[in-house]
C-alpha cells in the first residue's frame, strides 16, 4: 500500500516561500500521479495543484497559478510544491494525495491515497 508523507509546512510572512514535500513509500511511485490539496477548519478540500506520472503534464488552481509551481523527482518518490508570493489565503491544511488512473481530475474522491497533512500559515 502506498504511504505518503508531507513536510516543508510552517508559519511564513506574507510574500514569503515555502516549499513542501511529499515523499512516497512506494517502488511504483512513477505509476501514481500526484496532486496537492488545502482544507480550511470547516470546508472542504480545494485542489491546488497536480502533476502527472511523469512530470510532464502539470494543473493549478487559478488561485496559485504563477505563484506555486508543482515538480517531482521519481528517483527520490517525492513531489515537491515551491509555494512563492504567499498570501494569508493561502494559510491551511495542505495534503498530498495519489491517483492511479488515467486522466486529469481536481476532485478529491479521485485520489485513493493521502498524507497525514501539513500546516502553512501566512501572517505577519
Amino acid at each position: 500500500q502506498l504511504q505518503l508523507l508531507e513536510s516543508g509546512g510552517g508559519l511564513v510572512q506574507p510574500g514569503g516561500s515555502l516549499r513542501l514535500f511529499c515523499t512516497a513509500s512506494a517502488f511504483i511511485f512513477d505509476a501514481y500521479n500526484i496532486g496537492w490539496f488545502c482544507q480550511d477548519p470547516g470546508k472542504e478540500r480545494e485542489f491546488v495543484s497536480r502533476i502527472a506520472r511523469d512530470g510532464s503534464i502539470l494543473y493549478y488552481a487559478d488561485s496559485v497559478r504563477g505563484r506555486f509551481a508543482i515538480s517531482r523527482d521519481n528517483a527520490k518518490n517525492t513531489v515537491y510544491l515551491q509555494m512563492n508570493s504567499l498570501k494569508p489565503e493561502d494559510t491551511a491544511v495542505y495534503s498530498c494525495a495519489a491517483d492511479p488512473r488515467v486522466g486529469y481530475s481536481s476532485q478529491a474522491a479521485r485520489y485513493d491515497y493521502w498524507g497525514h497533512r501539513t500546516q502553512v500559515t501566512v501572517s505577519s
